[in-house]
């Protein structure tokens, strides 16, 4: 659902950092974050299968020198050390690029001499993880989780497996919306409180920015193979989900993948007229996996584009903590909802995701790692979290607090944008037919036909799913 850098290393540092007076126990190490450089496989020499069981390990990303996760994990560690001195947490934060998260948490957890106790998980990929053996079933410790019926019910839908385990305990989510550049706008004579009516209309404003004496890049979504998950989410299922034919990507009645639907055709012939009319960046800004952070810190800022599909976080790379601060964003920035193909329908259109924690296949002690989640997830502790963070909580006692729903001059907008959000279909499959569609988005950029990029598309899902898991689409 959001950026990182694509640092390929994990850190891992030569001593513990110590947080207590030296004479008590340190309830708190990084396995990552200051010293010394080593390649994840050399984590397997820092644990042994045989490890302290009083000892919890937990493993999420940082995206580059942001400390916001860090800071959450070590608040709650702080409280349950005072509860629990005989417990020692242990921070494995892994710097990577989105993907690489994932391959680099999943080789973790493959091993019990490097398995993490707690896994900050993606809900996209958190079936596919479940498939392949890493997560185990959290069904019964939910059950007398105190916060469970607080929980968004599409968000536990997330962490259910088909089979009804669960096995996770979901705590952000997102929607996503178009952000736009109110001096930009007005160059090129566009309305300060603009809300487009279609993507015929969002063109139409991306070429009175193209043809006005701006100089910014009129509208860019993420597409391309570099972007991941952006690509696929915040790019091109903010369209398809639009489209109105009524099948989306997966129909849940057959349980069948959708092949051949005229909205995924559509979709792309979009992206085809933003290339083809030189109405957004260059395809190598496109292909450039740090674009979002070049996007963050200088083009937005210094009106440099005019309209962005982004999701409901992206205003905390302009906090007063932040690398490039920018206190003026709510007054520069506008927000609009993300109109469906013709109108139709709904008239709107965003997609949800979000985060939660699940307890790996090999973790240590699952009561003990259970226990220090429940810190994690207290409503105080995610009350702050949200707040740094930028994220829209999946609880309802989180959003009852005055804090969380005045923190941001968008938190109630992107809150509400939730009602209707559509979610991926998260299922094992669902993170192999995402890199199709960004291969699709992809071969569409550098040339190809929106209906031949379909094509391929649709006989890589076959491949992927098997024939007998397809089917045509019926709109």
């Amino acid at each position: 659902m959001t950026d990182a850098n694509d640092d390929e290393e994990v850190f891992v540092p030569e001593r513990p950092l110590h947080l207590l007076p030296a004479d008590r126990r340190s309830f708190l190490r990084l396995s990552a974050g200051a010293a010394a450089v080593l390649p994840l496989t050399a984590l397997a020499g820092c644990s042994g299968s045989g490890r302290d069981p009083n000892l919890i390990r937990i493993a999420f990303q940082q995206f580059g020198s942001g400390t916001i996760k860090q800071k959450w994990i070590t608040t709650a560690a702080q409280e349950f050390s005072e509860e629990n001195p005989d417990l020692v947490v242990e921070l494995v934060p892994i710097v990577a690029s989105e993907n690489d998260y994932f391959t680099k948490n999943e080789l973790l957890m493959s091993s019990p001499r490097t398995s993490p106790d707690l896994v900050y998980e993606d809900s996209f990929i958190l079936l596919s993880d479940v498939g392949a053996g890493y997560l185990q079933p959290i069904t019964d410790l939910v059950e007398g989780l105190e916060h469970w019926d607080d929980i968004a019910e599409a968000s536990k839908d997330a962490v259910t497996s088909e089979d009804g385990e669960i096995y996770g305990v979901p705590i952000t989510t997102d929607t996503r919306a178009l952000w736009f550049h109110r001096d930009v706008f007005a160059q090129a004579g566009l309305p300060e409180d603009w809300q487009p009516g279609s993507w015929e209309e969002i063109l139409e404003a991306a070429r009175a920015i193209r043809d006005s004496d701006s100089e910014a890049i009129p509208f860019f979504l993420f597409a391309g193979t570099p972007q991941g998950e952006k690509a696929s989410m915040q790019g091109f299922e903010m369209l398809m989900y639009g489209t109105g034919d009524g099948t989306g990507l997966y129909d849940r009645d057959s349980e069948k993948w959708i092949l051949g639907s005229p909205g995924f055709v559509d979709s792309l012939g979009f992206l085809q007229t933003l290339f083809e009319e030189e109405l957004t960046a260059t395809l190598g800004q496109h292909l450039d996996p740090n674009i979002s952070e070049t996007i963050y810190t200088s083009l937005m800022p210094e009106g440099k584009l005019g309209i962005l599909i982004d999701g409901s976080w992206i205003s905390q790379n302009w906090t007063e903590s932040a690398a490039r601060p920018w206190p003026e964003w709510p007054d520069v920035i506008g927000l609009a909802d993300m109109p469906t193909q013709d109108g139709g329908g709904t008239g709107t259109v965003t997609l949800a995701g979000g985060w939660g924690l699940s307890i790996p296949e090999y973790a240590t002690n699952r009561d003990v790692a259970f226990q220090f989640l429940q810190k994690l997830v207290s409503t105080e502790t995610l009350v702050d979290y949200a707040i740094a963070d930028n994220h829209i909580t999946v609880r309802a006692d989180v959003s009852e607090v005055e804090e969380y729903r005045t923190y941001s001059p968008a938190v109630d907008y992107f809150t509400t944008l939730l009602e209707t959000a559509y979610y991926r279909p998260a299922l094992p499959a669902y993170p192999e037919v995402s890199s199709a569609i960004q291969e699709a988005m992809e071969a569409v950029m550098t040339g190809t036909s929106a209906e031949n990029a379909a094509a391929a598309y649709d006989a890589s899902v076959t491949d992927i799913v098997g024939p007998e898991n397809v089917q045509e689409a019926t709109a």
